[in-house]
């Protein structure tokens, strides 16, 4: 197990998880963010469960993660660990607290990025943190080893996933093109799957479809150098980096074909369940505040940009711009920040059951909610 040293700021306490057999390391922001799905690979969870009793290396305040100039005794205390670097998706977490949000809310919110043995679900799971970003297809998985963890909220109500390729390989937004194409991806069964169903209702031949990892790469530079065919991006950050920097770009959003596979929610905002449950008042006072962010950032989508970069200055302010432009009227696309539906939830795990990467349906009984969102 870890010794824990804790540090006292002005504002706020933090506790550090150092292991007590190896040097510790911290999490630290890096110059890009890759918008690769962090729990993609199912198999990537792995590394989590097994961090939720024991040690992990600790991680540190994201840039910009503490703007109060109260102290700890006037407001309540409250850490997000994201599922990355600070990027698009997270505009309207550092909207609410550069603007003064959570504050007006009681709220001293610490934004933390994931350390380099711990993400954000094992972080929650464990009460290391009270809020954290995954997804859909991380949550249920965990659910299902034991992880005591909920959905409280959606970033966005409709997968931004897309297929990128580039003309020329073959690879065209019909999905049946992706037979006998080389997928450049981490490794992971959820991939397997989804290429496969995507292959099946175009057409194709999913056995046709050649494999490989290929890790955080240029994925512009890999697809024209012909060393894969086709990868999975998020829309709005690696797809639109690589459109503006060529015309040859060739995008398969797979929202686009829900008669073949489910939608799902990514990312999500999740917390513990038991501790959602014994105090209620500050999941919704925090939702309620993270709610205004994002709904500010779709009514102003400059000014959402500015605060991100405000607290990751080292993004590319042109890409950030774009990126939380494109992003902002899709927080919001079926309603209000956040919710999520029943049907998304049910379907999503049918799939995954189908596909051998769940048990049963029961994980997602208790998975997700939207108690503690701000009335509509």
């Amino acid at each position: 197990m870890a010794a824990q040293s804790t540090t006292t700021t002005s504002t706020r306490t933090t506790t550090t998880t150092t292991p007590t057999t190896t040097t510790p390391t911290t999490a630290t922001p890096t110059t890009a963010y890759r918008a690769r799905r962090r729990g993609l690979a199912v198999a990537a969870l792995a590394g989590a469960l097994a961090l939720a009793g024991c040690s992990a290396a600790g991680a540190e305040p994201a840039a910009g993660g503490d703007a109060s100039g109260a102290t700890g005794a006037e407001l309540t205390p409250v850490t997000l660990m994201l599922n990355w670097t600070p990027n698009a998706h997270h505009a309207g977490f550092y909207y609410a607290q550069e603007h003064g949000l959570y504050e007006e809310a009681g709220l001293d919110v610490e934004i933390l990025e994931p350390g380099d043995g711990i993400g954000a679900a094992a972080a929650v799971a464990e009460g290391r943190a009270e809020f954290g970003i995954s997804q859909a297809e991380s949550l249920l998985p965990a659910r299902a080893a034991g992880m005591d963890l909920a959905a409280v909220a959606t970033l966005l109500p409709v997968n931004d996933s897309v297929l990128m390729g580039v003309r020329g390989s073959g690879f065209t937004a019909d999905p049946g093109s992706l037979a006998g194409l080389t997928y450049g991806g981490y490794g992971g069964a959820l991939e397997t799957e989804i290429m496969s169903a995507l292959t099946s209702c175009g057409g194709g031949d999913p056995d046709d479809v050649e494999f490989i990892e290929i890790g955080n790469v240029d994925y512009l530079a890999g697809l024209e150098q012909g060393k894969f065919d086709v990868t999975w991006v998020f829309g709005g950050w690696d797809a639109l980096r690589a459109q503006s920097e060529a015309d040859d770009v060739v995008v398969l959003p797979m929202a686009e074909h829900e008669e073949c596979i489910p939608n799902w929610y990514t990312p999500v905002i999740v917390g513990n369940s038991a501790n959602l449950a014994a105090d209620p008042d500050t999941a919704r006072a925090f939702l309620d505040a993270t709610s205004r962010g994002y709904d500010e950032v779709v009514r102003d989508p400059a000014a959402g940009a500015a605060a991100l970069l405000a607290a990751a200055p080292e993004l590319d302010a042109d890409l950030v711009e774009r990126a939380v432009a494109y992003y902002a009227p899709r927080f919001t696309a079926q309603g209000r920040f956040g919710e999520m539906e029943d049907a998304v939830w049910q379907r999503f795990t049918e799939f995954l059951v189908g596909a051998d990467m769940l048990d049963d349906a029961s994980p997602v009984e208790g998975a997700w909610t939207n108690e503690y969102l701000p009335a509509a």
